[in-house]
């Protein structure tokens, strides 16, 4: 598999690269006929060596989720920001212009790809094959890949609808850019919760029902299904609060003005809506890989893409960059919907009594949290305030988010969710707060490392 997987993305790098003025048309049909695309395509055509160290790190992690060592794949993707970091810090300091600088960060992707794979090819023991790496298409690999390429386009749900919104918001230079910037705000929570579940899930879910173990099976999905509800939601109504101060301490600098502030912010709103859904299909979707049907996560995912370009086509002429948003949104929850009726009407989903007893419970918690930074956001002072804004506004809603989690993770342990030394932890480290109830809401059952630990690819680099 690694042998064949190398192959097949060195092969597909190379006719990307050869192909990439065409494809770059395709996702952004707006740059057509300016020097925007010229740009993209260079930048795209650097990147690419990315594509190929991703694909043997990719099989490495997974063999290594699928033996309950998550520490050192949610370790890989780290190597990845810190080499990107490093190169920002001295492109800062070099003062170049955009355009160089945002060519030598599209090759520092590559070498940062690389830097992740090595990693985990030179762990202890990371070296010591069974057998030499070989490329084959036999039965059992083409079984793998009528499996895994289905599976592949439904777990990068999040990444194609926002492809989908940003074909058509394309022609707005204005509108990509405050899509792309909500969105990282997503990726975040999105990427330490909803994929850090599915990684996990997969291999004990498997498990549980190859051993036929109902009990176990159940205790696997309403744990999961109770940490992405626990860490979504909360993350979900503070952006929502918190979006506009946190667009402007973070963005509104340089050529980002007021006015990308309030574009951000909106578009963050709805964003932010569809957070709890790419997270239900991040803890949703391994109930049918365990069960080896990456067709209907697929046929799930592609209605929510065509449903979010329908809408943006429409919404977007009619609210701009929140229009798309809103779509993107929509696309996201039919997504989560669909597989919902679909579990429900083929295996069902097993949700123990705890879990049923916990979730309201998590809800309101979540609730109460939100409605005490709403309270709290209007003493937040703005970034163009020349007296109380900059560092003012920085430690103010550095505050507030910390307290937010001292808030949430308390009222956690009053509703009885969590524990009460869990909920005190919780507030003495703000920092992490989903460190407090990952003992409590993570799969203990199979006696397991926390899932806050395990992180794919996609979202930790976001």
């Amino acid at each position: 598999m690694l042998g064949t997987i190398s192959a097949a993305l060195l092969v597909t790098a190379g006719l990307i690269g050869l192909l990439m003025p065409i494809v770059i048309a395709a996702l952004a049909p707006g740059f057509a006929e300016t020097e925007k695309l010229q740009f993209a395509v260079l930048d795209g055509r650097l990147m690419l060596p990315y594509l190929a160290f991703a694909g043997p790190a990719t099989v490495m992690m997974a063999l290594l989720n699928a033996r309950g060592r998550y520490v050192l794949t949610a370790f890989s993707p780290l190597l990845f920001n810190i080499t990107l970091i490093l190169v920002m810090i001295v492109l800062v300091f070099r003062n170049k212009g955009a355009a160089d600088s945002a060519v030598v960060i599209a090759a520092t992707v590559g070498a940062a790809g690389l830097v992740q794979l090595l990693i985990l090819v030179l762990r202890p023991g990371g070296n010591r094959m069974a057998t030499p790496l070989r490329v084959a298409f036999d039965p059992p690999m083409r079984d793998f890949f009528g499996k895994a390429i289905p599976g592949m386009i439904a777990g990068s749900g999040p990444q194609l609808l926002l492809v989908g919104g940003a074909i058509v918001a394309s022609a707005s230079p204005s509108a990509v850019s405050w899509l792309y910037f909500a969105n990282r705000l997503i990726e975040l929570p999105l990427g330490i919760v909803g994929v850090a579940t599915g990684a996990v899930l997969v291999p004990e879910l498997t498990r549980s029902l190859r051993a036929a173990d109902h009990e176990t099976l159940a205790h696997a999905e309403s744990r999961g299904l109770e940490l992405a509800v626990g860490l979504a939601l909360p993350a979900t109504l503070g952006l929502i609060v918190l979006g506009k101060p946190i667009v402007q301490m973070l963005f509104e600098h340089g050529a980002f003005t007021a006015a990308d502030t309030a574009g951000t912010a909106q578009a963050l709103i709805w964003l932010a809506l569809g957070l709890p859904a790419h997270v239900l299909i991040k803890a949703l979707s391994p109930a049918f890989f365990a069960r080896e049907d990456t067709v209907a996560p697929l046929l799930a995912t592609l209605k929510g893409l065509a449903i979010t370009i329908l809408l943006a086509i429409v919404l977007g002429q009619l609210f701009g960059a929140s229009g798309i948003a809103a779509s993107i949104a929509f696309g996201a929850w039919n997504n989560a919907l669909a597989l919902i009726r679909r579990g429900i009407t083929t295996f069902g989903f097993s949700i123990d009594a705890a879990a049923r007893r916990r979730l309201p419970r998590i809800v309101a918690a979540a609730l109460g949290m939100a409605a005490l930074l709403y309270l709290a956001a209007p003493f937040v002072p703005g970034a163009s305030d020349s007296v109380h804004g900059g560092l003012a506004q920085a430690v103010l809603v550095v505050a507030l988010i910390s307290g937010g989690m001292a808030v949430y993770a308390l009222l956690l342990g009053l509703c009885g969710v969590i524990g009460r030394a869990e909920a005190v932890n919780a507030i003495r480290r703000t920092s992490r707060p989903a460190c407090a109830s990952k003992h409590q809401m993570a799969i203990d059952g199979a006696q397991r490392s926390s899932v806050i630990d395990g992180a794919d690819q996609t979202g930790a680099e976001s």
